[in-house]
């Protein structure tokens, strides 16, 4: 059944049963009013490239501008033509122009050789810099003229700084600790009061060796009566007979009585032989004694002559050579340490012995020094270092010796390698053939005829000059020094475990705070800490 209903705005509206499940089709939308603009769509693929293009180029730009803006404004306040600067191309142009005004600004204060900037003083830091520069807008002249100021005085209180700290560290190099002092005076009461400290050494059983070729002789000069106990400590815990070790430790009066007492108290091995003798009981000829007082006098007054013009200089010097430092050094003064060239006659029975100075310490057996052949010479050194051919282990001949001294330059070079010190093995028989002695004090009188002008104060010196041509040089495994020196060079572990001896040479000796932390437990290992007067003297 179909209706058909007609009403105002529809034309025709036909109602059929068959469509009644079914909605009627919509009429078609009326048709879009005029539009003037075209129809534009934007696409997400134009607009990626575009934000990636600007995020590149603006951090780009505004980088460039800033450079520009802080450059031009630099030069423009030193006077210089800001004229035709562009943003891209003249920026390399006007950094050139302002470095090299910057330059010749400097250059020109330099020359003029004021320290200040010309219209008041100069600063003291970086920071007043920035902010005297902040506070009162000047041109690049004035901060030219202020930074070289600054830094000027910067290096002065430098260099001050660094010449008082060599001085400081020479001066402690030399001080005797308060623990070494106690346990000089804990023995020498234990020596009056303890018949067991007076013992003689060594015993009576044991006197002939002193003088027997057939066993080992060590020798050593010294005062320090902690340091003479650890040679004699590692040279035993490492020999290997120690049976056949005797030990000649040769000190002054005033230690005497402590020493023998620590010797007498401690035994470091039941056979071995110690002998203890001071200075004053040495029963020398009237000669000897003559020319001992002659040769201290003479370097008596190569120590006063330099120590003077020291103190002229109100103790300055230039930094760079330490060996300035040793005027300073009471072992310049040291009648035990400028007996050394006299080990012939201290002990006239004995034909081979080796010396050690009393701040090393033995780490593997040495018997082969002895039965070692020297060629005919008179000294084993070693002068060859571990470092490689031609490297000198300590100094050259130029470090003790004045070369502009025409008797000094006709005789020696100035770069020949000075041998090592503090192990060494001397035949005596050799020494008193070739009068090694005579030539010494030879050389002694060349020095005071010359106004003492030949060599530095010590006996280093005069050593070298003796011994010429009479070394003979032996492995570099036998001794590494410059255990302490400073600023510690550091010496590979293997070099170290290696070296039959290792010599603490240098001002930071082991007993000292100064001592080097990385090699002093070398040392503190061969000391005995549970003595009773390590313990009361709080030794460390």
């Amino acid at each position: 059944m179909n209706f058909y209903i007609s009403t105002t705005g529809i034309k025709k509206l036909t109602i059929s049963n068959s469509a009644a499940l079914k909605p009627p089709p919509l009429p078609p939308p009326p048709p879009p009013p005029p539009s003037t603009a075209p129809n534009r769509r934007i696409s997400t693929r134009s607009i990626l490239p575009l934000l990636l293009t600007l995020a590149i180029v603006l951090p780009f730009c505004f980088l460039r501008i800033a450079f520009f803006v802080l450059e031009s404004a630099a030069a423009c306040s030193s006077s210089i033509d800001c004229s035709g600067w562009t943003l891209f191309s003249g920026n390399d142009d006007a950094s050139s122009r302002l470095s090299e005004e910057f330059l010749r600004l400097m250059v020109d204060s330099k020359e003029s050789g004021s320290v200040g900037s010309g219209d008041g003083d100069g600063v003291g830091s970086f920071n007043e810099l920035v902010k005297d520069m902040i506070s009162k807008p000047q041109d690049m002249r004035a901060f030219a003229f202020k930074t070289k100021a600054m830094l000027q005085a910067m290096e002065q209180k430098l260099k001050s700084a660094r010449k008082r700290e060599s001085v400081y560290w020479h001066l402690a190099s030399h001080g005797i600790p308060k623990g070494l002092h106690c346990l000089s005076l804990k023995l020498a009461e234990e020596y009056a009061v303890n018949a067991k400290a007076r013992a003689r050494l060594p015993q009576p059983e044991y006197v002939s060796r002193l003088t027997d070729p057939f066993f080992r002789h060590v020798v050593l000069l010294t005062d320090n009566i902690l340091a003479a106990s650890v040679v004699v400590s590692s040279a035993v815990r490492n020999s290997a007979d120690p049976r056949k070790l005797v030990f000649h430790i040769v000190t002054d009066k005033k230690t005497y009585t402590p020493m023998h007492a620590w010797f007498a108290t401690n035994s470091v091995h039941d056979s071995v032989v110690v002998e203890v003798k001071g200075l004053h009981q040495f029963d020398w000829s009237e000669d000897v004694n003559s020319r001992v007082h002659d040769m201290f006098e003479i370097h008596r007054s190569i120590w006063k002559r330099y120590y003077n013009d020291f103190r002229k200089a109100n103790f300055g010097f230039d930094g760079e050579d330490q060996t300035q430092l040793d005027v300073l050094s009471p072992t310049s003064l040291s009648l035990l340490n400028h007996l050394r060239i006299y080990v012939h006659e201290l002990f006239p029975d004995l034909k081979k012995v080796v010396f050690l100075d009393d701040d090393i310490v033995v780490q593997h057996d040495m018997s082969s020094l002895w039965n070692m052949d020297l060629g005919g010479n008179v000294v084993g050194a070693v002068l060859d270092s571990s470092c490689g051919d031609g490297c000198c282990p300590g100094r050259t001949y130029s470090h003790y010796l004045n070369f502009s001294h025409p008797l000094i330059s006709s005789n020696f070079n100035p770069d020949r390698c000075a041998w090592l010190h503090g192990m060494n093995i001397f035949d005596l028989e050799a020494w008193r053939k070739m009068n090694i002695t005579s030539k010494y004090h030879q050389w002694l009188k060349h020095n005071l005829n010359s106004g003492l002008a030949l060599w530095l104060p010590g006996e280093l010196a005069p050593s070298l000059m003796a011994f010429e041509d009479h070394m003979y040089p032996i492995d570099s495994s036998w001794h590494v020094a410059g255990l302490g020196e400073r600023p510690f060079k550091t010496i590979s572990k293997e070099i170290l475990q290696d070296a039959a001896v290792v010599h603490f040479s240098g001002p930071a000796k082991p007993w000292l705070e100064i001592g080097s932390p990385e090699v002093r437990n070398i040392w503190h290992k061969h000391v005995n800490f549970s003595n009773k007067f390590i313990r009361r003297c709080r030794i460390m």
